[in-house]
């Protein structure tokens, strides 16, 4: 990266990890779904919850309001492709946001607005490129199913110190353990946690309590 500023934390998001290190990842078709949905992983414990960018009109007016309704959760957006679907958050009370993908031209435009933008990264390159004093915020290991935890670990080695890693993208509550054991430092979990009424799956409740609270 050509800035050695780039990649800040304004949010703090690396230490708020520290403390819960779990993110729920929301894809609502709807306000009423984003409403079961947050109420089920609020009831659980999470402290992260990030919903997938939409351009659909009910998107931004929810997103205004659920720091009222649960002001005891961190909110971010996922998904972000373009620097254009930043300036859109500006307005939005919301300071981190997570890319499928590591955009230079995003991060600097995160940088300008004070915003934690956490970029996708999947091959050795692309975390070397992150790794060390020049990036400071995390990093999404994406997708972290295809990979498997074995992945990260064998970076450590050639690559270390590997940058704060938020391990994303087709992973279930069952495999918590062994992605942490290979030294991510947070986890980020999707429609894996869900039945079809919006509740999380029997069993899944225990399975998280060890990294909630």
């Amino acid at each position: 990266m050509a800035d050695p500023e780039l990649g800040r934390d304004p949010a703090g998001l690396r230490d708020s990890l520290r403390q819960s290190p779990l993110l729920a990842v929301l894809r609502p078709r709807d306000a009423l779904q984003a409403d079961r949905q947050i109420s089920a992983v609020a009831a659980a414990g999470f402290l992260h919850v990030e919903l997938a960018f939409s351009p659909q009109q009910w998107w931004a007016p929810l997103l205004q309001q659920l720091p009222l309704r649960w002001p005891q959760l961190r909110f971010g957006v996922a998904g972000l492709r373009d620097p254009e679907q930043l300036e859109l958050l500006c307005d939005l009370p919301v300071r981190f946001a997570m890319a499928p993908v590591a955009c230079e031209l995003m991060l600097e435009r995160a940088e300008q607005l004070g915003f934690t933008l956490v970029p996708g990264v999947f091959s050795p390159t692309e975390v070397h490129r992150f790794a060390g004093a020049r990036h400071q915020g995390p990093v999404k290991l994406f997708p972290a199913a295809t990979l498997g935890p074995a992945y990260w670990r064998q970076l450590a080695g050639p690559l270390g110190p590997l940058p704060f890693c938020i391990a994303a993208g087709g992973l279930g509550p069952e495999q918590l353990s062994e992605w942490f054991a290979a030294g991510v430092q947070a986890v980020a979990l999707g429609s894996s946690l869900f039945s079809s009424d919006d509740r999380l799956k029997p069993g899944h409740a225990e399975l998280l309590e060890p990294y909630l609270g």
